[in-house]
């Protein structure tokens, strides 16, 4: 990821086609391990390539991708005694979280302003 971030950092600086000695320089300039294998994988994959193209591709392939929502259905799918006992967990919870709020609401008798 370390070695992504680099890339895209130099093509922001200007250079639209880094080479491995400019991901070094960046990687070095803080601190960070290089790996020239890793590298050298990614110029071989970009290289010709148009990084605003391979952004937008990378976007259209993570709009398929499911992003929540799939622990409510897991939960009503099994039915029985989870589904019974999904509702009781979030009211304890709900509890506690009352709970919580009465307690820091506590000034310990000063104010900011006083």
């Amino acid at each position: 990821m370390k070695v992504v971030a680099a890339y895209l950092l130099a093509v922001l600086g200007g250079n639209t086609s880094p080479s491995a000695d400019n991901i070094k320089d960046i990687l070095n300039s803080v601190g960070a391990d290089c790996d020239g294998d890793k590298i050298e994988l990614l110029l071989s994959q970009v290289e010709g390539k148009d990084i605003t193209e391979l952004i937008a591709s990378g976007r259209e392939k993570l709009a398929s991708v499911p992003s929540g929502g799939g622990v409510a259905v897991a939960a009503a799918a099994s039915g029985g005694a989870a589904a019974a006992a999904a509702p009781a967990a979030a009211e304890a919870k709900k509890e506690e979280k009352v709970e919580e709020k009465e307690e820091s609401d506590d000034d310990m008798g000063f104010s900011l302003f006083d």
